[in-house]
């Protein structure tokens, strides 16, 4: 009986093991979720240009880029990286905030997420932001010094990457993990997921190449990712640096601490962009 039970338990286990090392794409992108929602800037009174960005290896992305404030000038333009599921559709809360600071957004979905082509992967994604960076510098044409690279979640292992390879004025990380091996050693304790995991997004490691101005958020309530995740990498990257707790689960922090958000933004960027401030309007 024992050596049955053991059998059996031991049948599970490895079955757990293969399907975390054979299913970590469909666990760790979430692309299906309401992926026929579909909103867009002008459902908050905000004009936009829909784009549809080529990347290296061919993939079409949907994204949109919406300009500053008309009456007066950008203050800067950030790149949008959102997190594992839903669409840019899902994220024009940002949008708002990030016009109401001065800021022109350009906003992107990763491959296979929402409209855009293909199926997402670590390495795709790489890609995609890219696609995004080139088409701030080149088409946009705003100089590396005016763009705040935001990534949102699994978001900011994506634009933790690229601010490697690429220096904006500004890196900002919200509810972002050190890495995926560390999420999955979180939430399965008891396997070898730090040997299992292929996908990596270390951006722990990535902070250490990391030279621009860096803002943390995180909230302690965070529901997925632990707020332990955003202290690591606080602790880990070199100044100038700044940290901001916020309210709420890791869903809703942004709607429980938007004033926070708005106001240690504002002086953030008129730290990593200077020469532009203005005051950032009344947040609503």
């Amino acid at each position: 009986m024992f050596w049955s039970v053991l059998q059996i338990g031991l049948m599970i286990y490895l079955g757990v093991m293969a399907l975390i090392y054979f299913k970590q794409d469909s666990l760790v992108f979430l692309p299906e979720i309401d992926r026929d929602f579909r909103a867009s800037p002008t459902d908050i009174g905000l004009p936009f240009t829909p784009l549809q960005l080529a990347t290296a290896d061919g993939e079409s992305l949907d994204g949109w880029f919406v300009p500053a404030d008309a009456k007066r000038s950008a203050r800067g333009l950030v790149v949008f990286f959102h997190g594992n599921a839903g669409n840019i559709g899902h994220r024009l809360d940002y949008l708002r905030m990030f016009h109401e600071l001065g800021l022109a957004t350009l906003i992107i979905d990763y491959r296979g997420y929402g409209l855009s082509s293909g199926n997402p992967s670590e390495q795709g994604t790489y890609l995609d932001a890219e696609a995004a960076w080139r088409h701030a510098t080149q088409a946009l044409g705003f100089p590396a010094d005016r763009i705040v690279v935001f990534g949102e979640s699994l978001g900011g292992g994506v634009a933790a990457k690229l601010a490697t390879a690429n220096r904006p004025a500004a890196l900002v990380l919200a509810s972002t993990f050190t890495s995926v091996p560390d999420m999955g050693a979180d939430l399965y304790p008891l396997l070898p997921v730090r040997l299992l995991a292929h996908i990596r997004y270390d951006t722990l490691t990535r902070l250490s190449q990391i030279a621009c101005p860096l803002l943390v958020i995180h909230s302690r309530s965070d529901d997925i990712i632990p707020y332990a995740h955003g202290r690591r990498l606080f602790d880990s990257a070199r100044p100038p640096k700044q940290f901001l707790e916020i309210e709420g689960g890791h869903n809703d922090g942004f709607v429980f601490g938007k004033d926070a958000w708005v106001k240690q933004l504002d002086g953030f960027l008129g730290q990593a962009l200077p020469d532009l401030r203005q005051p950032a309007a009344t947040a609503q």
